[in-house]
């Protein structure tokens, strides 16, 4: 690979911290996404990625190359998958994506990456102003996974980063860089909507969700779930203790 840039063409793919198979996964790549190559192996690529500057170590079977030209072009007009999920053809057969790829802002059955071509075998679905309460619970009951992104795997920032970006909101990665953007909102001017970042006994943000109404939350823990939650933090639906302990809120809507 000669190019400084890539497009993944894999539904999924996932990131790793270290460039091997046993490292753990720090997040996932959607079909479509770009990335920037920082750093070439025997087999792996290290990549930055375009739209939150994430950076990790990828299988090279699993991205594209792109030119310059290419990468401006593919991205001029860019726009989200809604669907949860839907098939394409491509020049290696039909393939399944997922909610959050990425996909053309135009509404034609067929487009390019590159010289790749690439067909919608459904019409895809036509969302107007889209609502983050119901994009996020149609997330509800996809089980936690460790750097996922999709409904079959996702974690508490990337559930949060999906849907946001789903309306239209880029937010970074994760939940720590997360809590650094947005409007501040004090606990009693709280709405549906708002992000809940919670942090652990060193102050440190490890979780974030979802504000659905002024007493529950939707996040992804264990699976994506609603639960109440006050001033202190989460309160497990079981035994009434606390799970996370409340940190900051903030609007980015």
């Amino acid at each position: 690979m000669n190019n400084n840039s890539a497009y993944c063409f894999v539904s999924i793919a996932p990131v790793r911290n270290n460039p091997q198979d046993s490292s753990e996964m720090v997040t996932q790549l959607l079909f479509g996404e770009v990335v920037d190559i920082l750093e070439i192996t025997e087999k792996w690529l290290k990549i930055k990625t375009f739209y939150d500057n994430y950076e990790g170590w990828i299988d090279p079977k699993h991205v594209k190359t792109l030119s310059k030209k290419e990468v401006t072009r593919w991205l001029d007009g860019i726009d989200f998958l809604h669907d949860k999920m839907t098939t394409i053809d491509t020049p290696w057969g039909e393939q399944q994506i997922v909610r959050g790829s990425f996909v053309p802002f135009s509404s034609e059955q067929e487009f390019n990456i590159g010289n790749d071509v690439f067909k919608f075998t459904t019409p895809r679905a036509k969302v107007s102003n889209p609502s983050l309460i119901a994009i996020a619970k149609d997330y509800l009951n996809s089980p936690y996974l460790w750097g996922g992104k999709s409904p079959f795997g996702i974690d508490c920032s990337g559930f949060t980063q999906v849907c946001f970006r789903l309306m239209g909101i880029n937010l970074p990665r994760d939940a720590s860089q997360q809590v650094e953007h947005g409007s501040l909102v004090n606990f009693e001017e709280r709405m549906a909507g708002d992000v809940l970042f919670f942090h652990n006994d060193a102050g440190k943000i490890i979780h974030v969700g979802i504000c659905l109404s002024e007493n529950e939350i939707i996040h992804a823990s264990g699976r994506v779930r609603v639960d109440f939650y006050d001033q202190k933090g989460i309160i497990h639906f079981t035994n009434e203790c606390y799970t996370h302990h409340l940190h900051s809120i903030k609007r980015f809507l």
